[in-house]
C-alpha cells in the first residue's frame, strides 16, 4: 500500500480554520493524550521532538528544529518532519508536510481559545510580530472575525508594512502601548526572552493570546498582565514547568498554579464575563499536532 505524502499545497487546498478548531475541540473529548517532549539545545538553536498518542486517534511524531540564524542563510527559522501512525497497528499512515501541520496547528490552537474567550463583537485585532506565524494568525483570525480590522506591530516596521500590504483592512501600528490599549484582541508571536506586553496597558474586555515563548527562558507578557487576567492554557502538561511564560511567574510567586483556570481538556470552563481580561498561553503540544495531522488526512481523503 502506498503511504500518502501530503504536501503543503495539497493540504492548504482542503483546509479551513473553523473546521480545524472544531476538530481540535472534538479531539479533547477523546481520552487524554499521552505526550512526550524532548529538547536539545546548542546555544540559541533548538531541536524539539514531540510525540503523542491518543486512544482512538492514533500516534504522531514531530521533530522541529528552530535555528534563529537561518534567515541570514536564506533559510526558514523552523524546519522538521511529521509522521502520522495508525492507532490500531502502529503502522505509518501518512507523511504530512511539517510546515503545513505547524502553521495550522499553531494558529488553530490560538483560534480555538479566541472563539471561546474573546468577545464575539471584537472588531479590532492587534498582531504583535510580523513573521510566518503572524501571517497565519492574520488568516486564522480573519476567518473567525471577518468584520474585524487588524493592526500589526513589529520591532522592524518594514516587516510589519510588508505583511500588512498583503491583506485588506490591515494597517501598521507605531506605538505598541497605544495599539494594545485600542485592541479587543492582542495576539503575540515574538521570540524574545524579556516580556514585551505590559499589563499596565491592558483594559477590561480584552483577550490576550500568547504564542511566541516556547523555551523555559522565554516570555512575552509581564507579571502584571498575568495577574490582571483570567489565565487559560492549551495543556497544563506542556506549559507548566516547561515554558517561561508560565514557569517563571510560578517560580517567583507572581502567580499560583490555581490561577490557571483550565486547559483544553476542560473546555466547558473556557468562558468570560464581559469585563474580564482573558489570557491564553498557546504551548502547542504534540497532541495538537496529532489532532491537526489527523484532520488534515481526513480532509485530504474526503476531497479526493
Amino acid at each position: 500500500m502506498t503511504i500518502p505524502t501530503i504536501s503543503f499545497e495539497a493540504g492548504e487546498a482542503v483546509l479551513d480554520w473553523i473546521a480545524l478548531t472544531d476538530a481540535l475541540a472534538r479531539g479533547h473529548d477523546l481520552p487524554k493524550a499521552e505526550v512526550a517532549d524532548s529538547f536539545l539545545y546548542r546555544g540559541k538553536d533548538t531541536l524539539l521532538t514531540r510525540s503523542a498518542w491518543i486512544d482512538g486517534l492514533g500516534l504522531a511524531i514531530k521533530a522541529a528544529t528552530i535555528f534563529p540564524g537561518n534567515p541570514d542563510r536564506g533559510l526558514g527559522t523552523v524546519n522538521g518532519m511529521m509522521s502520522l501512525l495508525s492507532d490500531s497497528d502502529g503502522t505509518l499512515e501518512a507523511m504530512i508536510d511539517f510546515h503545513l501541520v505547524t502553521k495550522w496547528k499553531t494558529a488553530g490552537d490560538s483560534l480555538l481559545a479566541a472563539r471561546r474567550l474573546a468577545r464575539p463583537d471584537s472588531d479590532h485585532i492587534l498582531i504583535v510580530g510580523a513573521g510566518a506565524v503572524a501571517r497565519s494568525l492574520r488568516q486564522a483570525y480573519g476567518a473567525a472575525f471577518p468584520k474585524a480590522r487588524f493592526t500589526i506591530w513589529n520591532r522592524t516596521p518594514d516587516k510589519a508594512k510588508a505583511l500588512a500590504a498583503d491583506f485588506a483592512d490591515t494597517e501598521v501600528a507605531g506605538d505598541l502601548g497605544a495599539a494594545v490599549a485600542q485592541a479587543d484582541i492582542i495576539t503575540c508571536s515574538t521570540s524574545g526572552t524579556a516580556p514585551i506586553l505590559r499589563g499596565d496597558w491592558l483594559r477590561p474586555g480584552q483577550h490576550i493570546d500568547l504564542i511566541g515563548a516556547y523555551r523555559p527562558d522565554m516570555r512575552e507578557a509581564d507579571d502584571t498582565a498575568l495577574q490582571r487576567a483570567r489565565i487559560f492554557v492549551d495543556s497544563r502538561d506542556t506549559t507548566i514547568g516547561h515554558i517561561g511564560e508560565i514557569a517563571i511567574p510560578l517560580d517567583t510567586g507572581a502567580i499560583r498554579e490555581s490561577d490557571i483556570l483550565a486547559d483544553y481538556y476542560q473546555l466547558s470552563k473556557f468562558r468570560r464575563d464581559p469585563d474580564d481580561i482573558t489570557l491564553f498561553k498557546n504551548g502547542g503540544g504534540a497532541h495538537l499536532d496529532l489532532m491537526t495531522a489527523r484532520h488534515v488526512l481526513n480532509a485530504w481523503r474526503n476531497a479526493k
